[in-house]
């Protein structure tokens, strides 16, 4: 049994989430708090097992409270966010601090909707509750080695994919890039307004350039794209240049974007000039497509489990033998650029 404590100012978003929680049989809510104040006794006493956490509370806002917490008691965190322009800067802000995942908050108006957004939210507590926490950690900037600025294959392609965790695990991969890397193409699960502020944050985070892909963007060094959180991106060519290409098509894997959409594409492509890697996430998106890559001579990589928040997808594509090797996230970076540089012919 999965014990939850729900810590919101609203009594009605309280009322929605216990309903919500209360309802499967392999979790209950053990309480709720209204200020993180509160929070912070009941979670001495009631010892749950995930939090969810609003952002914008009276007397500590959110992201106060989960940095205390994760410096601490580090515990699994669902954040409870208003998904607009505003508020995606201020949950990846949580993601950054150590919470595993984030959902909209919910509305009286969901109607029909109620029962799908339930669901995920069920399945994110669930996830969550086996998540491997990452205590909270002073933030690394651009830590790149001198010996990974060197000359590159000039076709060559990166490609990463990641869910659960992966804001940050990307985050790791990116900062390690030195101008001059090959074109990194990046499917991360994540909301339409979330994916811009992301690009952004990682823009200022990092060396290379990074952007939320256009459709018609051209592939070019030292650039990372990364898919808008409502559309596949899959890479074409197109005369001499390779481009990124978008599309609204149904979801893959329950996904859109989806990892595999954009594995596959590169396989059509110039596979053995490809190297790419799975990282955390929940379900099996990315390990078919990894496993394709891999067949037609790309160099693959899954992220180990002692790195990965949730190990799901990783793990999905090592069971179908799709890796040609398993890394720790902070040797990711490394083999990738190792493999641009001299193993792709």
């Amino acid at each position: 049994m999965i014990k939850v404590l729900v810590v919101d100012d609203s009594p009605l978003i309280r009322r929605i989430l216990t309903d919500i929680l209360c309802e499967p049989d392999d979790m209950e809510v053990v309480g709720c708090a209204a200020d993180p104040y509160q929070a912070r006794e009941m979670i001495k006493q009631l010892q749950p097992d995930v939090l969810t956490l609003d952002v914008e509370m009276p007397k500590m806002d959110g992201i106060s409270f989960l940095k205390n917490l994760m410096r601490l008691r580090p515990m699994p965190v669902v954040m409870i966010s208003t998904l607009t322009q505003k508020g995606s800067p201020v949950t990846l802000e949580a993601l950054e601090v150590g919470a595993v995942d984030f959902i909209a908050k919910p509305t009286v108006n969901l109607s029909e909707q109620f029962n799908q957004y339930a669901a995920v939210l069920q399945q994110k507590v669930r996830t969550a509750a086996s998540a491997r926490v990452r205590p909270c950690k002073a933030s690394i900037n651009k830590v790149i080695e001198p010996s990974l600025m060197a000359n590159f294959n000039v076709s060559a392609i990166l490609a990463i994919g990641a869910s659960t965790g992966g804001t940050e695990a990307i985050k790791e991969v990116l900062i390690r890039m030195p101008k001059n890397c090959p074109p990194i193409v990046i499917t991360q699960h994540i909301p339409p307004v979330f994916s811009s502020s992301f690009a952004l944050r990682m823009d200022r985070t990092c060396t290379i350039n990074v952007k939320e892909a256009e459709h018609g963007d051209k592939l070019a060094p030292g650039w990372a794209f990364i898919a808008p959180g409502d559309k596949h991106l899959s890479v074409v060519k197109r005369g001499s240049h390779l481009i990124c290409h978008l599309d609204e098509s149904a979801a893959i894997n329950r996904h859109r974007p989806a990892v595999d959409v954009l594995f596959n594409s590169l396989v059509n492509i110039h596979p053995k000039n490809t190297v790419a890697a799975l990282l955390t996430g929940m379900g099996s998106d990315g390990a078919k497509g990894l496993l394709a890559l891999k067949h037609s001579g790309a160099y693959t990589i899954a992220q180990d489990e002692l790195t990965s928040v949730v190990w799901g997808m990783p793990k999905a594509a090592i069971e179908l033998g799709a890796a040609n090797d398993v890394l720790p996230l902070e040797k990711v970076a490394e083999h990738l650029l190792k493999k641009a540089q001299k193993q792709i012919k």
